[in-house]
């Protein structure tokens, strides 16, 4: 794949809910800031799917896809991922064969193996509704890509007879199915189906050089893939100067932190609460590790970081997770340093002046 000087950007949101905000609020945000990387030209906007976290209103991304279609024109909407694991797989096939109606030519489905979720809550699914069998993470790719072309699926009863299977009667397009990982497993899997690849580098970056080189050399070509397709993602905190990119990341990072640690977790503190609580140890130097691997700082170096990680593991996207926190008098419907987040990084790029 040939490299861009200048990256395109997409946006992964996991919906964050601060200190004081209801989910309304939350979700309210968000909607706002995927109308505004539409206007600014990002490429894509995908949701995550986690459950039972304090943190994060991003439980059910099928919906959010629906409602953030519905207030874009341009911009690619999708998951970050589904977590196949805990869905049945024609229900995914018959809910993105359905977005893919709503917004033709803009969903892409994003396909995770984990369970996004704790052990109580990954139990809970599985004993109140249809599931995965993640043994079978393969062959339930393969039914979903099926299940949501136009020509459908065919089963084979035990009768001996055939039967077909559409997601959706007379269906013009399919989404864009991408499988993500931070390991090998789906990196292996996606280059043996013809599948894009997303490696989630804002949660891990270990082995990210000898994944991306086993997705690429083992890469079988597909009809709609001749290549192999590939982004990373990225945590970023971009604002005016350094030292208030470094404030509105603390929050994130001391959450993950405690995540890490096995601390329990709360919603996402404003910036003061955070700086008026230092962490140390432990804590305190996975928080330093974090802002380190992340991209903090003014719009140039922001800007620069996210050229040289696309130019390094030879890439022409970086999706970015914007995680700037809010500052405690800050409306709890609006998201201010995710917004400016994504307003410098995108000017920086296109080597326009900041507004």
């Amino acid at each position: 794949m040939s490299t861009s000087p200048k990256p395109r950007l997409s946006v992964l949101d996991l919906v964050p809910v601060r200190s004081g905000q209801s989910s309304t609020q939350a979700v309210r945000a968000s909607l706002d800031l995927v109308r505004l990387a539409d206007r600014l030209g990002y490429e894509r906007y995908w949701f995550a799917e986690h459950h039972n976290m304090p943190a994060v209103a991003a439980s059910t991304p099928p919906v959010m896809i629906a409602a953030a279609a519905s207030v874009t024109d341009r911009i690619r909407v999708g998951s970050g991922g589904v977590m196949l694991p805990n869905h049945a797989p024609l229900v995914v096939a018959e809910q993105f064969a359905a977005l893919e109606a709503i917004a033709p030519g803009r969903v892409d489905l994003g396909i995770g193996r984990a369970p996004g979720s704790d052990p109580v809550v990954t139990q809970l699914l599985r004993i109140t509704g249809p599931t995965a069998d993640v043994d079978r993470f393969p062959q339930h790719v393969t039914d979903i890509l099926a299940l949501m072309s136009p020509q459908g699926a065919t089963l084979r009863l035990t009768s001996g007879q055939v039967y077909d299977v559409h997601a959706t009667p007379a269906a013009d397009g399919t989404p864009t199915v991408w499988l993500l990982g931070s390991s090998d497993y789906s990196a292996r899997l996606a280059a043996e189906l013809g599948l894009p690849y997303v490696f989630a580098n804002h949660f891990s970056g270990q082995g990210i050089d000898e994944i991306l080189a086993l997705y690429r050399e083992g890469y079988r070509p597909s009809e709609a893939f001749p290549e192999p397709r590939t982004f990373l993602t990225l945590n970023a905190v971009v604002a005016e100067t350094d030292d208030e990119a470094r404030a509105r990341a603390l929050p994130q990072a001391r959450m993950m932190a405690r995540l890490r640690t096995g601390q329990s977790l709360t919603a996402l503190e404003s910036v003061e609460e955070a700086q008026a609580a230092p962490l140390d140890g432990t804590a305190g130097q996975m928080v330093e590790d974090s802002l380190r691997r992340w991209a903090v700082g003014t719009p140039d170096d922001a800007a620069a970081e996210v050229r040289r990680l696309a130019e390094r593991h030879g890439v022409d996207e970086v999706m970015v997770v914007p995680v700037a926190a809010s500052r405690a008098d800050e409306a709890l419907d609006s998201t201010p340093g995710r917004a400016r987040t994504l307003e410098l990084l995108a000017e920086a790029l296109a080597g326009t002046p900041a507004a």
